[in-house]
């Protein structure tokens, strides 16, 4: 299943959502009103959002990571104990 990638707008509020920049890095002087950022290209903002999202993604498994390994722990804690109080009978 592929996810199909968004575009324009729907593009631009992801972006604005997962705090990715949609500016190419270059600069345009505007006449006397001082300097812009240009807008990057859409290609290179969808590339900036699937990282981000590859980034949440990655932090949200490191985290479920901890958990299984502390509940491995507990549970190798809790077998230690019984085995300890229960073995000897």
């Amino acid at each position: 299943m592929t996810k199909r990638l968004l575009e324009g707008d729907a593009l631009k509020r992801r972006a604005a959502e997962l705090g990715v920049s949609i500016a190419s890095g270059e600069i345009m002087n505007v006449g006397g009103q001082g300097s812009v950022s240009i807008p990057a290209h859409e290609h290179e903002i969808q590339r900036r959002v699937l990282e981000a999202e590859r980034h949440l993604r990655e932090h949200r498994l490191w985290i479920v990571a901890l958990i299984s390994a502390v509940a491995s722990v507990v549970s190798a804690v809790a077998a230690w104990v019984a085995i300890a109080k229960y073995g000897s009978m």
